[in-house]
């Protein structure tokens, strides 16, 4: 049946709900929308590209092929970035459960999605275990990993002291141990920088929805024992962090490394060798922030472990006092020693959100004020959580704890909140304005390396939001973002792996790159659009948004990276145990 007659049918179908009709009909790209699926009692929007005849859509129930809503498109437009117009296509009074397609007269039909209760528990727990396919240090066995089972890869149990690194009883070239961890990202290094707040993202989850976690099961290979999946896989970057940091003096080195990028090679081939690199002073606060952090979260189930966690702290903390701004300048660092290190340099020229963030863990822990003497003065500007901008992992965690915090003042948290407040009510404005009905996107900054952490990120806050005002508007916009990530794009992905009907095929991820006979390992939240396009890969368009390619020399779009899938992680289980509710 070619098209015009088809049109033709539905036209004349179109607000019978119940008749059948054939499934003849092509996806479209002009239609726009998550690509898993809607709670049946919130919001659900489509966004229509390019076509201002359309008046109408249905929704088709995918198995039957039965008419079962139909709906007004928005006659307002909002154009996107590229300058396409756009409308939406609004079914959130439809809370039939099932498996649907939205279908455009004459034009065609969207991906197939879902309409359920916990719709997004199966991509919460890939989104977590996403973490365990990370592990340095070990093998994957079939029954956790299936599949990408693997060898161990990268024990590293013989680490060199890297001239950069030397302390009076570690000289250059001492082979320490420094196993266990996860892997960055597409790469097989280890940053603490940026497991620090990955760390921080994935313990504040637990801490701020502890319920929810004390029977997920993420099939891994501590899920037999008593503690939450959660912990233990947090366990497993924690016991690396904690061999970062020397014992003699309390600083914590930037990174374990080799000197350069290894190929795409699965992890047992890589096997230059590898580095501890200078110790800094972001990366000493960074590590004190997230062991206080882990002092108070492991207590319970694992106390002798709790107390060493706080006294790494502390002894973080007295080191960083001692040496406050100890930058890491890689490119000035190379000039001096040798090897040359040219891996992910996480370097950072302003401290004082680290300073905030450890103070306030530190703080919260241990009641002591010679750590709110750092916080007292403070900037309490809204700053979105990053791995270069941390102080609101701090902040957070201080409304977090806010009660037993009898010390501080109440005007001091009044402001914190408002702040946090006020920045989230603009991106309910953003949203509003978005041609994708999106709070990511309303600042054509958001679009940067990682632009999908930021959206990620927005989403945070907006819980934040709504578990402090009480107003249903900031949680659905945290679904908007949600909603954008799972497809509702410029680009039409669903941007995390083994999710959706059009997900990355070919992300940079050296362990999906070392098995191209199998699809990418599940549950890993690429980067996103990236009008930088630093990778010199070919792109389809220019355009912020756009700036996607789903190949695997994309690293400025395409790759993965613990500290993007940490605030998906959370956002996306927060909003499953939100909803539990």
């Amino acid at each position: 049946m070619n098209l015009t007659l088809l049109g033709f049918v539905l036209v004349i179908l179109i607000g019978c709900k119940g008749q059948m009709v054939d499934d003849n009909l092509k996806v479209t790209e002009t239609i726009r929308l998550n690509q898993v699926g809607f709670y049946p009692d919130e919001q659900k929007l489509a966004v229509l590209l390019d076509n201002e005849q359309a008046k109408g859509f249905y929704l088709l129930d995918h198995h039957t092929k039965e008419i079962v809503y139909e709906g007004p498109i928005s006659s307002k437009t909002s154009p996107t970035l590229s300058g396409i117009p756009s409308r939406i296509a609004d079914f959130s009074d439809f809370r039939q459960v099932g498996e649907f397609e939205l279908i455009i007269n004459g034009l065609g039909k969207s991906f197939p999605f879902q309409i359920q209760e916990e719709v997004y528990a199966e991509l919460g727990r890939a989104s977590l275990k996403a973490f365990y396919f990370q592990r340095a240090s070990t093998s994957l066995q079939e029954k956790e990993a299936g599949a990408w089972a693997r060898q161990m890869g990268h024990p590293d149990d013989e680490v060199r002291i890297h001239a950069s690194a030397v302390s009076e009883n570690r000289p250059e070239g001492t082979v320490l141990a420094s196993p266990y961890g996860w892997y960055d990202a597409g790469d097989y290094n280890k940053y603490v920088v940026n497991s620090g707040i990955t760390v921080g993202t994935l313990l504040s989850l637990y801490e701020d929805f502890p319920a929810y976690f004390q029977s997920l099961n993420l099939n891994i290979p501590e899920s037999s024992n008593p503690n939450p999946d959660l912990l233990d896989e947090i366990r497993w970057n924690l016991d690396w962090m904690l061999s970062m940091q020397d014992p003699d003096d309390g600083g914590v080195y930037h990174k374990l490394t080799t000197a350069n990028f290894e190929g795409m090679v699965a992890p047992h081939e890589a096997t230059n060798p590898r580095y501890l690199v200078a110790k800094g002073t972001a990366a000493t606060l960074d590590f004190a922030a997230v062991m206080a952090q882990a002092a108070r979260v492991y207590k319970v189930y694992h106390p002798e472990e709790s107390v060493r966690y706080l006294k790494a702290a502390e002894k973080a903390w007295t080191w960083a006092k001692k040496n406050p701004e100890v930058l890491y300048q890689q490119n000035l660092m190379n000039q001096s020693y040798d090897p040359d290190i040219t891996t992910g340099a996480y370097g950072d020229r302003n401290l004082q959100d680290e300073w905030v963030w450890a103070a306030a863990e530190l703080f919260i822990s241990t009641h002591n004020l010679a750590y709110w003497e750092q916080l007292e003065n403070a900037n309490q500007h809204f700053v979105l959580p990053s791995w270069s901008q941390v102080s609101w992992m701090g902040y957070y965690s201080i409304l977090r704890h806010q009660e037993d915090l009898e010390l501080i003042s109440p005007e001091w948290v009044s402001t914190l909140k408002a702040n946090l407040l006020a920045e989230a009510r603009t991106h309910l404005d953003h949203a509003e304005q978005s041609a994708y009905h999106t709070p990511m996107g309303g600042n054509i900054k958001d679009f940067v390396w990682g632009s999908n952490a930021v959206a990620s990120n927005q989403g945070i806050l907006l819980l934040y939001a709504y578990q402090y005002s009480g107003e249903k508007a900031f949680l659905a916009a945290a679904l908007d973002n949600l909603d954008y990530i799972l497809g509702r794009n410029a680009v039409n992905y669903c941007y995390v792996t083994g999710f959706g009907s059009q997900s990355p095929q070919h992300p940079h991820h050296r362990l999906a790159a070392s098995r191209p006979d199998l699809p990418p390992l599940p549950g890993f939240m690429v980067g996103g659009a990236n009008p930088g396009q630093q990778d010199g890969c070919e792109y389809p368009s220019k355009i912020a948004d756009e700036s996607y390619s789903d190949v695997t020399c994309s690293y400025a779009s395409n790759e993965i990276a613990i500290n993007w899938s940490a605030p998906f992680a959370y956002l996306v289980n927060a909003v499953e145990a939100l909803e539990g509710k």
